[in-house]
């Protein structure tokens, strides 16, 4: 009897027994449980609770689900409202820094060759610009001188005209204008315009006229109307000139008006536009 007594007080209860034949928690056990739920709970944090069952972690008996580690005050590390870790953002940054650390080195290693191409690139535009700079000054240049050119002529042309009437018209009033009284003065004023051919004839028919005209008591006053260059180059020119006269002498003593119509022809000779030759056209 007292060995039954001693072995029924050793063994475990009755109700503990047929829970664990029916498979379901024992009170004990229940009961231990709920004292390490109770004990998570005060933790608050996450916190690791040792294990009460031979080292055993709440993981294991959570479901196999992993508490994390508290810091070094006791404290579980905070988390995201997503329950991310902020710790590994902010490591995943840092490795982004570096990398932003390493693309800028790159920036500025390539800033240079940049730099380079962008100088060659305006050195050489520069030296386009030069190079039409240069073109349209000699161009410029060019033209200035063409067109000084052509006003030189322009200019020498019409002086050269201005020239040749101014000597036609005063050869042509020299050889009308004639007075007895002082035919020697009028008779070298047209010898002193001419030249060549006409010159000469003139020069030889001069003592004769002196006295035709002395005799006859002729004066003639010559105005010279109008005078054209019909050609005319560098070195020569013909020139129609009209011109009149009021002719009197012992036979006509009131005057008589006469019209000339003359051709002149003048050459340059020392600067000067000399008469060559005089004929009546009309």
């Amino acid at each position: 009897m007292t060995d039954m007594a001693v072995e029924s007080t050793a063994s475990p209860s009755g109700a503990e027994s047929a829970a664990g034949v029916a498979g379901a928690e024992s009170p004990s056990a229940a009961k231990s449980r709920a004292d390490r739920a109770s004990a998570v709970t005060a933790a608050g944090d996450g916190s690791t609770v040792p294990a009460a069952d031979g080292g055993k972690s709440d993981a294991a008996a959570d479901g196999g689900k992993t508490v994390p580690a508290a810091d070094g005050d006791g404290t579980a590390p905070e988390t995201d409202g997503d329950g991310t870790d902020p710790s590994a953002g902010a490591t995943a940054t840092a490795r982004e820094a570096g990398g932003g650390r390493g693309g800028h080195v790159v920036r500025a290693l390539r800033a240079p060759a940049r730099l380079g191409a962008r100088v060659a690139s305006a050195a050489r535009h520069g030296r386009a610009v030069a190079a039409v700079l240069a073109v349209a000054t000699v161009a410029t240049t060019a033209l200035s001188l063409w067109l000084g050119v052509q006003v030189y002529e322009q200019r020498a042309d019409e002086q050269r005209r201005q020239d040749i009437l101014a000597a036609a018209r005063r050869s042509a009033l020299n050889f009308t204008s004639l007075d007895y009284r002082h035919y020697a003065r009028d008779s070298a004023n047209v010898l002193k315009g001419a030249t060549g051919d006409f010159k000469k004839q003139f020069a030889a028919q001069t003592a004769e006229l002196t006295k035709l005209v002395a005799a006859n008591k002729s004066v003639s006053e010559g105005q010279v109307l109008e005078a054209g260059i019909a050609r005319s180059d560098e070195r020569s020119a013909r020139v129609l000139v009209v011109a009149d006269s009021k002719v009197t002498n012992s036979a006509a003593p009131e005057g008589q008006a006469r019209t000339y119509r003359l051709q002149l022809d003048l050459v340059l000779e020392g600067g000067r536009w000399l008469t060559s030759n005089v004929e009546f056209v009309g």
